[in-house]
């Protein structure tokens, strides 16, 4: 069986694909808080209209198990434009077939696969969705500066802004 690539060529790699940055972190360097969830039902008008979204999306506790589950994340940083939801989907499945068979992607904002998501029936794309990083509890300013990524507050539709996804490896 051959061996998987080393960590530091999925950083190439996402570069080549279009990523602004990426480094590889340790998994306790992404941070989870209960609060993050609560931005999402209190503040954005999608809150349980898509399956990846809160309340279908994973709790901050469990976002927590799940990752101290893995040593490594790939944290990946983008700007308008660049695809990061499918770019980190693309990473997940070019590390699961180098044989890091637990890869496993989250990404920025909601699911966008659907004209409308319809929440009473299973997913129509299930292997291309997943939960927006926030969704799940992941505090994003907190993970992308420890990590010394650019991320602010964006105050107008005019202002710089900056996605992230993950894709954690083990």
């Amino acid at each position: 069986m051959p061996q998987p690539r080393t960590l530091d060529t999925y950083v190439q790699r996402a570069l080549e694909l279009g990523a602004e940055g990426a480094k590889i972190i340790p998994s306790e360097d992404v941070f989870t808080a209960e609060w993050v969830r609560l931005k999402c039902q209190y503040g954005c008008g999608g809150y349980g209209r898509c399956l990846m979204c809160p309340p279908y999306s994973p709790l901050p506790e469990q976002t927590r198990r799940v990752l101290d589950c893995y040593e490594h994340v790939l944290l990946v940083h983008g700007k308008p434009g660049a695809g990061i939801k499918g770019l980190v989907l693309s990473l997940e499945r070019e590390i699961f077939i180098d044989g890091y068979y637990k890869a496993l992607s989250l990404s920025a904002g909601p699911c966008r696969l659907c004209d409308r998501c319809d929440v009473e029936t299973l997913c129509q794309h299930p292997r291309e969705a997943r939960p927006a990083m926030e969704a799940s509890g992941i505090d994003v300013f907190a993970t992308a500066r420890k990590a010394g990524f650019p991320i602010e507050v964006v105050r107008e539709r005019t202002c710089d802004q900056n996605y992230y996804g993950i894709v954690m490896i083990e």
